[in-house]
C-alpha cells in the first residue's frame, strides 16, 4: 500500500541509518511502523558509536572546504535543494503522512515550509551583513563580521520530521556550516529520504555531500555522544522540556551553544469583542491539527464569561463533525496520534482533569473498529478546567483542549476591556511560553496583549491561531520553551561566530581610553 511512495524516495526494506558522503549502519535494527494502520514500513540499521565518530569527522572535513565557498554560491546549492523539494513535494508530503500520521494536506504543507525556508535562505546568502563602527582613534576603523561556525547538530522531533531540519539546515548551509541530523526514532525514513535528495544536489555540483550528514541511533548511546562532542559547537534540539533541560545541561557543561525548541502550553484569549467566525475555526485547527501534536497546538482557551457558553457550544458542535480516519484520504481532518503512549497520555489527562474537579465537555475516547486500524485513533477532547490544575499546567502532547474562564458575565463593554489583564495573567500563568493569541476587534485589548505587560510568549498573534507560523519570523519561545529561535528574521546569527576587528592604518599606535604606555 505504501511501497510506491517509499520506493519513489529511495527507501528500501532495509536502509543504513548513517550518512556522511557514503551510507553506513551496522548497529541495532530499528523497525518503522505507520500509525495509520500499524503495518511495518521498513527497517533502519542504526549507526554504532564508532560509525558516529567517523561521520562527525567526515562532516568536519566537509565543513572546512564548504566554508571557503562564497556565501552566494552556497545559496545556489540551497536554491537547487529547494527546487528538488518542489519536484518531490507530493511524494515527500505523503511519506510524512505515512510515517507520522498527520493529514496529507499538512504533510504537503510541511514540505512547502521546507521550500519556503530554502527560498528565504537564498536571499539571505547575499545579506549576511556585518557592521562598521567609528573608532575613537585617528586613522583606525572598526568592523564586525560573521564567520561560519562548524558542524551544527539538529535533533528533530517526530511531529515535524522534516521542516525543523530545514529551518536549521537552510540557514546553516548558507552560513557555511555543515549539518549533522539526528531524527526522531519514530520518523527516520523521512530523514533518509531528504538526505538522499540533498546528497544528489551536492553531487551534481561537485560539493561534498557530507555537509548534510545523518545519524540514526539510540539517544542513550549515539545521542549522548553527540551532546558531549566538542567537535559540535551548536546543538539545535526540538523536543520536550525534560529532554531540553538535559540537552542544555550537557552541552552547557562544555560551553557549547544550544537552540532549544521545547514544550508549549499555548492559549487563545477570546474576548467579548471577538469575531466568532474567525475564532472558532482557528481554535479547532490549533487544537485538532496534527492530532494536537504540534508544539504550537492550542491547549487552552481563555474565554470571557459573557461569551464562554456560546463559544463552547459552537466548539462542541464543530468537534462532532470532524472527520477522523486515514490521513491519506481526502476530507480527513484528523488522523491517528503517533503511538500508544500518546493515546495513554490523552486518556490519563482526561481522568486527571475530572479528578481535579473539571468536566469533560466532549471526546477524549479511543476509537476502535475496522475504520480505525492500529489502535491510535481518538476523538479530540474538550474539558472545562481551571488554570491551576496540575494537568493544565503540564503539556499533554495529544488533542485535549482546556476551556478556562475570565471576567464577569454582566461586565459592561468598558469593564470587559479592563478585565483583559485577568486573561493575560491566566495566559501567562504556566511554565511554558511558546505561542499565544487573542481574538478581539478592540484595539486596546489587542495592543495590551502585545505590549510589555501582555503575553510573555515568543509568539503573540491577533485574530489568528497559535499554530501555523510562517518562516519569515523568528520561531521559538520563552521560559520552559527554551528561549531558542529558528527560521526567519536574524536567526542566522546563531549559526555563525561574531568577530570584531580594529584596523590601524596610521603610523602611530594610540591606545584606547587615552591610556599612555610609553616604551622605547
Amino acid at each position: 500500500m505504501y511501497q510506491k511512495t517509499l520506493r519513489s524516495l529511495g527507501i528500501q526494506d532495509v536502509n543504513p541509518g548513517g550518512f556522511a558522503g557514503s551510507w553506513v549502519g551496522s548497529g541495532p535494527a530499528l523497525d518503522v511502523f505507520t500509525p495509520i494502520d500499524g503495518s511495518k514500513l521498513a527497517t533502519v540499521q542504526q549507526v554504532t558509536e564508532q560509525e558516529y565518530d567517523a561521520i562527525v569527522e567526515r562532516a568536519h572535513v566537509a565543513f572546512l572546504e564548504w566554508r571557503k565557498v562564497p556565501a552566494p554560491k552556497r545559496g545556489e546549492i540551497v536554491r537547487q535543494l529547494g527546487h528538488r523539494l518542489r519536484e518531490k513535494k507530493d511524494d515527500l508530503g505523503a511519506l510524512v503522512t505515512i510515517e507520522m500520521g498527520k493529514i496529507l494536506q499538512e504533510g504537503k504543507g510541511e514540505v512547502q515550509e521546507m521550500i519556503d525556508i530554502c527560498d528565504f535562505a537564498v536571499g539571505l546568502s547575499r545579506q549576511l551583513y556585518g557592521l562598521t563602527m567609528p573608532s575613537e582613534r585617528s586613522d583606525h576603523h572598526m568592523r564586525e563580521q560573521w564567520h561560519p561556525l562548524g558542524v551544527v547538530a539538529v535533533i528533530s522531533a517526530f511531529n515535524f520530521p522534516v521542516a525543523v531540519w530545514s529551518w536549521n539546515t537552510a540557514l546553516a548551509a548558507v552560513c557555511g556550516d555543515a549539518v549533522l541530523w539526528k531524527p526522531a526514532s519514530q520518523t527516520p525514513l523521512t530523514a533518509i529520504a531528504v538526505t538522499k535528495l540533498a546528497a544528489e544536489v551536492c553531487e551534481e555540483n561537485g560539493i561534498d555531500p557530507a555537509i548534510f550528514s545523518l545519524v540514526v541511533g539510540k539517544g542513550s548511546t549515539v545521542g549522548d555522544r553527540l551532546l558531549h562532542d566538542h567537535r559540535i559547537p551548536l546543538v539545535s534540539c526540538t523536543g520536550s522540556t525534560p529532554v531540553g533541560k538535559h540537552v542544555g545541561a550537557v552541552v552547557g557543561e562544555r560551553l557549547g551553544r544550544v537552540i532549544l525548541e521545547l514544550g508549549g502550553n499555548n492559549a487563545i484569549i477570546v474576548t467579548p469583542h471577538a469575531n466568532m467566525k474567525l475564532a472558532v475555526p482557528a481554535i479547532v485547527f490549533g487544537a485538532v491539527g496534527t492530532a494536537g501534536q504540534r508544539c504550537t497546538s492550542t491547549r487552552r482557551i481563555v474565554a470571557h464569561a459573557s461569551v464562554k457558553d456560546r463559544l463552547v457550544e459552537r466548539l462542541v458542535a464543530t468537534y462532532k463533525t470532524i472527520p477522523i480516519g486515514n490521513p491519506l484520504h481526502e476530507g480527513t481532518l484528523m488522523g491517528p496520534v503517533v503511538n500508544q503512549q500518546a493515546v495513554t497520555d490523552l486518556l490519563a489527562a482526561r481522568d486527571k482533569v475530572v479528578a481535579a474537579g473539571g468536566r469533560i465537555l466532549y471526546g477524549g475516547e479511543q476509537l476502535t473498529g475496522e475504520n480505525y486500524p492500529g489502535g491510535l485513533y481518538v476523538t479530540p477532547c474538550i474539558a472545562e478546567a481551571k488554570n491551576e490544575y496540575q494537568i493544565v499546567q503540564d503539556e499533554t502532547f495529544a488533542p485535549i483542549l482546556y476551556v478556562l474562564e475570565y471576567g464577569t458575565k454582566d461586565a459592561t463593554p468598558e469593564q470587559a476591556v479592563a478585565e483583559i489583564a485577568q486573561a493575560v495573567a491566566i495566559q501567562n500563568g504556566v511554565p511554558q511560553g511558546l505561542s499565544s493569541s487573542i481574538f478581539t476587534d478592540h484595539v486596546r485589548e489587542a495592543e495590551t496583549f502585545l505590549s510589555h505587560r501582555g503575553s510573555d510568549c515568543g509568539i503573540a498573534n491577533v485574530n489568528i491561531g497559535t499554530s501555523g507560523a510562517e518562516i519569515g519570523g523568528a520561531f521559538g519561545g520563552e521560559k520552559e520553551t527554551g528561549g531558542g529561535r529558528e527560521s526567519g528574521s536574524d536567526c542566522w546569527k546563531t549559526y555563525m561566530r561574531r568577530q570584531t576587528n580594529t584596523v590601524n592604518w596610521s603610523t602611530d599606535l594610540p591606545l584606547a581610553q587615552g591610556i599612555k604606555f610609553a616604551v622605547e
